[in-house]
């Protein structure tokens, strides 16, 4: 398959290409410059120096490829290039993986793909851009990633100490979150892509949850963990980070293994900031 590919070069559009390229497809790639096009090539991509924003030319690539997947997803870009993308696909085969987010169930113990939602501030953008890809009768499937990490980068990046420096916790530490390693996802959306489901939708998280704390102190190696107040965080942070940050979060991500054939396998979350990715 040949795959129109945004978000090519940043955290989670890296390692989709990495997997899209692994298993056999050919992807081209909008990237905003040189630099970003070359490590593209290095990968094994097609990169073409625009911007996802130009609708002419996501509607032309839209046309030449056989399927969109769209990790570039922000607030000044979704509405006009998801409407492109509905668009072109109209009344063709041709699969669009969207991306969304985990913070969009609020605070949940068992957060599914049937969950209400009720995101906070930061992500409240995304709900009338997905109801839009869900309206449509293109074929679709939206990826809600949990909490993103591996390859030492990623929100839990801010939990890393060399050992000396105190680590901060968002809040007092006992929210949980809901994590996915960002090579696990990468394979997660190739398998979307291919499935092709009509209102497709993922909960991309590996059913490993845990605390803010667990994740500071292991990340902390042996520096001082530092709880915080609510509205210290918030202060710290900014207070729509802070508060999608404080949510208590757990899913399985059941879903996405028994539909989809998924197979995570990466270290956890814990083990990575300890040992793994993160460790100094």
């Amino acid at each position: 398959m040949h795959v129109l590919l945004t978000g090519a070069s940043g955290y989670i559009g890296s390692s989709v290409l990495r997997a899209l390229v692994a298993h056999g497809h050919g992807v081209t790639a909008i990237v905003r410059s040189d630099e970003k096009a070359q490590h593209v090539r290095d990968a094994g991509g097609h990169a073409i120096v625009g911007d996802v924003t130009d609708t002419e030319v996501v509607e032309r690539l839209v046309h030449e490829t056989d399927g969109v997947v769209h990790t570039a997803s922000a607030p000044d870009v979704d509405p006009d290039f998801t409407a492109t993308v509905l668009r072109a696909s109209a009344g063709t085969p041709k699969p669009f993986v969207h991306t969304g987010g985990i913070f969009t169930f609020g605070n949940s113990t068992d957060i599914s793909e049937q969950s209400p939602i009720d995101p906070p501030e930061l992500t409240s953008w995304r709900t009338a851009n997905e109801a839009a890809v869900r309206a449509s009768d293109v074929r679709t499937t939206i990826v809600a990633p949990g909490i993103v990490y591996g390859r030492g980068a990623g929100i839990p990046a801010m939990f890393v100490s060399d050992g000396t420096q105190p680590v901060t916790l968002v809040g007092d530490g006992s929210q949980r979150w809901t994590t996915v390693h960002v090579d696990d996802l990468g394979e997660l959306y190739v398998l979307a892509l291919e499935r092709a489901e009509q209102d497709g939708y993922i909960v991309a998280a590996t059913g490993d949850n845990p605390t803010v704390r667990e994740l500071a102190e292991a990340g902390a190696h042996g520096a001082p963990v530092v709880a915080e107040s609510v509205d210290a965080s918030r202060e710290r942070l900014g207070g729509a980070f802070a508060d999608a940050l404080l949510l208590h979060q757990e899913a399985s991500g059941a879903h996405a293994r028994s539909a989809f054939g998924w197979n995570p396998t990466h270290p956890s979350l814990v083990q990575d900031l300890a040992t793994g990715s993160y460790a100094r």
